[in-house]
């Protein structure tokens, strides 16, 4: 009989992670003493999973507002700086945007609505309806939003973020000016020099503002790409993936993944002569269908991870099976259609009806949000997770 335990997902205990200490021994040996103390066995393709956090940790990629703010002022001038499309959250940009204020004189701060790029909403589409407001066309000034939709405030954490935004930038010491739009181009009636902060759609936004006149412009992505004052840096993708560290400090997403990843795939070999896949992970990419927020705040995933992790899942939906080409069967006879089935698969099921349903996702991004939700963001102290049985299939013994 097949084996009845399919895909486990373990967080795994280690200790606190500070600059400079050695990411490969410590996850390597928290996962081999996880091991003991669970009783499990490691088994090839097994997959060791730890977060970005523990690895910038590690590498001491921090940044003060200081440097975010002489960077700024290197790459601007020092005078009036558009923010475009930043997302709302004190985690992720609260720091950032106090470091950008303080490298300018002004800052005109150009938010996108009803949301931001990840879903943390400013107000409801019902309010747009109500309202009449096209949020394709129309550009709105923070007095006709306060107008129209007065002070609302996030439904989780109790923020009005454009207040919060707005005093910040103030308490930095530069002037702020907040537009509402969607349009990128709408920020530079305003200010032809522009920092845009969006993620996923930097590149566009760069290239629809560049086209439209505007004269210096610069992506999130490129504001602590290179060290500044001997601070951390990220090379690919500066402030995004950021998280905030201290009231001062920001923690910058990891460089130089895949010597970790490979090393510690190689350092559990040694031990236990069984192959692994590692992978280092950030936000997972899910919806969470009251809040709205679309989860994925870092630039990517998996900025790192083992070869055999490359690609996409090859499924067949066993319950299309099991309703269309075995409808007729039943039980053991069933079962056993079945297997032969998964057995016989095509390598690649692209355009196969029956494998239908089945998710058209990366397996880094699928395996990063199984992660993200086992290790959680909070107190859970499992900043590793060792999965188990993700390969496994209707057939595995």
């Amino acid at each position: 009989m097949s084996r009845m335990i399919g895909t486990v997902s373990r967080g795994v205990r280690t200790p606190i992670i500070r600059k400079g200490d050695n990411i490969v021994d410590i996850v390597t040996e928290s996962v081999l003493e996880a091991a003991k103390d669970g009783g499990f066995e490691v088994r090839d393709r097994d997959i060791i999973a730890m977060t970005e956090a523990i690895v910038a940790r590690a590498q001491g990629n921090y940044a003060s507002v200081k440097d975010i703010a002489d960077d700024v002022r290197a790459k601007f001038g020092g005078e009036t700086v558009g923010v475009i499309f930043p997302i709302l959250s004190r985690n992720r940009f609260a720091i950032c945007l106090r470091g950008i204020a303080s490298g300018a004189k002004k800052v005109v701060l150009m938010l996108s609505y009803p949301s931001d790029e990840v879903g943390n909403h400013l107000i409801s589409l019902d309010a747009l309806d109500e309202k009449g407001v096209n949020p394709y066309s129309d550009v709105l000034t923070l007095e006709k939003y306060r107008e129209l939709f007065g002070y609302e405030k996030h439904r989780f954490t109790g923020v009005d973020y454009v207040e919060y935004y707005e005093q910040l930038i103030r308490e930095s010491g530069a002037e702020v000016q907040i537009i509402f739009a969607n349009d990128a181009r709408a920020i530079l009636p305003y200010t032809k020099n522009v920092l845009n902060c969006d993620i996923h759609t930097r590149a566009r936004t760069k290239r629809i503002l560049k086209a439209a006149g505007a004269e210096i412009v610069y992506g999130l992505d490129e504001i602590l790409s290179a060290p500044v004052n001997g601070s951390g840096y990220n090379e690919n993708y500066g402030l995004l993936g950021s998280n905030k560290a201290t009231e001062d400090q920001v923690k910058l997403f990891p460089r130089d993944c895949q010597p970790v990843v490979d090393a510690i795939q190689k350092k559990v070999f040694e031990a236990t002569g069984k192959k692994v896949e590692v992978m280092v992970y950030g936000d997972g990419a899910f919806k969470d269908p009251i809040g709205k927020i679309w989860e994925l705040a870092d630039p990517v995933v998996s900025p790192a991870y083992t070869v055999g992790l490359e690609g996409t899942p090859n499924e067949l939906k066993l319950k299309y099976l099991a309703d269309n080409e075995f409808a007729a069967l039943s039980g053991e006879e069933l079962r056993a259609a079945i297997k032969e089935k998964i057995t016989q698969k095509d390598a690649d099921l692209v355009g196969n009806m029956a494998s239908e349903g089945t998710t058209p996702r990366r397996l880094t991004d699928l395996i990063g949000s199984l992660c993200d939700l086992t290790s959680g963001s909070g107190d859970k102290g499992t900043p590793v997770v060792y999965i188990q049985g993700y390969f496994d299939n209707y057939t595995t013994e």
